[in-house]
């Protein structure tokens, strides 16, 4: 039987063999990071949000991600554009739905893109991801008032029904569909010093649901990666701004067989 530790190594070199695009509708403060995040580890970014191509990106891409986190009608519209065309060819994908919770344009932005297209991963915080259903739930932000433990209790049931995977972050991650429950011990505490460290993680899970049919696996074993990937970036890491470059670095150079020794992911 393949440990989660071996379907992670085999995720990452499939994403290296493959090289496949992600389509990314993320937000300015991102964007340039996302994309190098997506090239070091071995994938292809393109960041295209004009509602008059997305369609015709997407049917290119092996993932959408989508982020809410510099939210306009127009970028809403656009991610709704190309995740009803993901849908119909069956293509992942991955909602950040950054700040949900903090106020109702954002919430609304989030529920709706769930309405109406087949999202296969949300991955957020915990005050972010119970906010999609507890209309009380709020959060300061883009950060969590929330912790996963917290969250816990409610997510396998919003998971059942939403129809999808949820994937928590913080300390220790938590990645569930409703009746698995995965749990991913990986990352290091200078991560939420750098901006577009979580929407990152969201596009890896991205790159690696375009080379894994389980969503839950894909969610799981892309957050391990990323996570060691940010342990080994704090080795060497003087504060956040080398920190930022050596997770890059951590990303590109880190072997599928350096993964597998590294990642800790466990059941339930």
């Amino acid at each position: 039987m393949v440990t989660y530790a071996q379907k992670a190594a085999e995720n990452l070199s499939k994403v290296r063999e493959g090289n496949p695009l992600i389509h990314n509708i993320t937000n300015f403060v991102v964007m340039n990071y996302t994309a190098n995040v997506l090239l070091a580890m071995g994938a292809s970014p393109v960041m295209a949000h004009a509602e008059e191509e997305v369609e015709e990106m997407v049917a290119f891409a092996g993932s959408l991600v989508l982020n809410i986190g510099t939210l306009s009608e127009q970028w809403v519209d656009a991610m709704i554009t190309a995740g009803e065309r993901a849908t119909a060819l069956d293509t992942p994908i991955i909602l950040d739905p950054v700040g949900s919770g903090a106020t109702p344009f954002r919430t609304e932005a989030a529920k709706k893109i769930l309405k109406r297209t087949r999202v296969k991963v949300i991955r957020g915080n915990a005050s972010e991801i119970l906010s999609l259903r507890d209309a009380q739930s709020v959060t300061r932000g883009v950060d969590s008032v929330h912790t996963v433990d917290e969250a816990a209790a409610a997510s396998s049931l919003l998971a059942g029904e939403l129809a999808t995977t949820l994937a928590i972050t913080g300390p220790v991650d938590l990645v569930t569909d409703g009746s698995r429950v995965l749990h991913v011990a990986n990352g290091h505490p200078m991560m939420p010093y750098v901006t577009g460290t979580g929407c990152s993680a969201t596009a890896v899970v991205g790159a690696f649901a375009a080379v894994d049919n389980d969503s839950v696996t894909a969610a799981a074993t892309a957050l391990a990666f990323f996570g060691l990937a940010g342990e080994r970036a704090g080795k060497q890491a003087q504060g956040p701004g080398s920190f930022m470059i050596g997770l890059l670095d951590a990303l590109y150079t880190m072997t599928p067989e350096e993964l597998q020794a590294g990642a800790r992911i466990d059941e339930g």
